[in-house]
């Protein structure tokens, strides 16, 4: 019944504030405080870093109607040698996760195929096409953890403030990709000596930072929690730190290819480096981590974006916006921010991908107080290793980061006491 010990094993818990080398035991998949019955399995984890299951609050899994691009079982696959225990699923399915049955399904389908924790999110308009408000509150019933649009941006400010109201009522989250459609018309890459030498149409920072700025608006006119996902600007930093600091309930996430790319890495036209929003310059990447340093910005995340490669090879403007990166997304941040910038600590690093998302979503995870679900990672925060895409777990192979030299990794992943991968 999922009994284990984990043994000797340096344990970094924010959730409980616990900082230690001791033992974690495992009882019918839950933490316990007593040991296991005898002969139980026993993992070594010397010289290991011994975290709660890790959370990526950001997937696309593609399931249903794109199942050539990603599963929700592939997808698990991938969360699992990444060392996430459980992922939150956005809603841009083929059709749209907009309304209960949606939901239930994605929920039946992940219990039956997937390997890790999976929370679907619900649209905040039908068919994501921001003209009506989706029923959110059957979905909550149904079991969504927040609402989006992500993929896409609510551009009606009332229907926006409307949508913030209801989620209220239901104490929910409101996750918004941050993109001002007028602002940014056409654009597929950051606007700037680049986009000008490159001849390619850009995207401002001032299309995220509008609506990074409507979205403090209403947190602090609706009292709602409005989180805006994978920022990428420096102004927006600026606005979220003010905002924050007046106590307005608005947090932020960063994805690892926005502090490890700049815009000048599009000179190849490889539209492996296409995303949205898009890499910008030294500038940002500098502000996106001092605004992780001082606490602006909270969760971690990678916006794993799986495309099948007839898709990504074309035109570069032709071509979808959008990476993997659930296998690469830990090895980045711990190479970039812990190793080479030395901006935050190992244990606030396990924070923004534990117990900050877990509380901001109001699920029951992130931590390894005594009766918690058993979902622990185990990390190797010095291992060195080459990221090769060939050898992902993930159904597609989207990735700028193939040949990479990394520093960091998870080293096994267990969900409710079971081991789901290990290195």
């Amino acid at each position: 019944m999922n009994n284990l010990t984990i043994r000797g094993g340096h344990v970094i818990d924010p959730a409980s504030g616990r900082n230690e080398i001791t033992d974690i035991y495992v009882v019918d998949g839950k933490i316990s405080a007593e040991p296991p019955p005898e002969n139980s399995p026993v993992i070594s984890a010397d010289n290991l870093v011994v975290a709660p299951g890790l959370i990526d609050m950001h997937v696309h899994f593609r399931e249903p109607g794109q199942t050539h691009k990603e599963t929700l079982a592939t997808g698990s696959q991938a969360a699992a040698a990444g060392g996430f225990t459980s992922v939150v699923c956005i809603p841009n399915t083929s059709p749209p996760t907009d309304g209960p049955s949606g939901v239930a399904w994605i929920i039946d389908r992940a219990r039956d195929t997937a390997g890790v924790n999976v929370f679907p999110t619900g649209a905040i308009t039908r068919d994501l096409a921001g003209q009506e408000m989706a029923p959110i509150g059957s979905m909550v019933q149904a079991g969504i953890v927040a609402i989006t649009d992500d993929g896409h941006c609510v551009q009606n400010h009332e229907l926006m403030r409307r949508a913030v109201e209801y989620a209220r009522m239901f104490d929910l989250a409101v996750l918004d990709h941050c993109q001002d459609y007028n602002m940014v018309g056409n654009g597929v890459m950051h606007e700037g000596y680049w986009s000008t030498v490159l001849g390619l149409p850009g995207w401002p920072r001032a299309g995220e930072e509008i609506m990074v700025m409507r979205n403090i608006l209403l947190a602090e006119l609706c009292a709602t929690r409005i989180h805006c996902q994978h920022l990428s600007s420096a102004g927006s930093v600026r606005l979220l730190r003010n905002a924050r600091g007046r106590g307005i309930p608005v947090t932020g996430e960063l994805c690892p290819h926005h502090i490890a790319l700049t815009d000048e890495t599009i000179c190849s036209f490889d539209s492996s480096f296409k995303m949205n929003p898009p890499l910008r310059t030294q500038e940002d990447i500098d502000a996106l981590i001092e605004g992780v340093a001082d606490g602006t910005i909270t969760i971690l995340a990678s916006d794993h974006a799986p495309h099948a490669g007839f898709e990504k090879e074309v035109e570069f403007d032709q071509a979808p916006f959008g990476i993997t990166g659930l296998e690469t997304e830990l090895p980045l941040f711990l190479t970039i921010l812990l190793h080479r910038e030395k901006a935050i600590s190992l244990e606030q690093l396990i924070a923004m991908y534990t117990v900050n998302p877990a509380y901001l979503l109001r699920i029951r995870k992130g931590t390894l107080g005594i009766g918690a679900d058993a979902d622990i990672t185990l990390i190797d925060p010095d291992r060195e290793w080459t990221y090769k895409k060939e050898e992902s777990l993930s159904r597609s192979r989207n990735t700028p980061f193939e040949g990479w030299n990394l520093k960091g990794r998870a080293v096994r992943t267990i969900v409710a006491g079971e081991t789901v991968w290990a290195v």
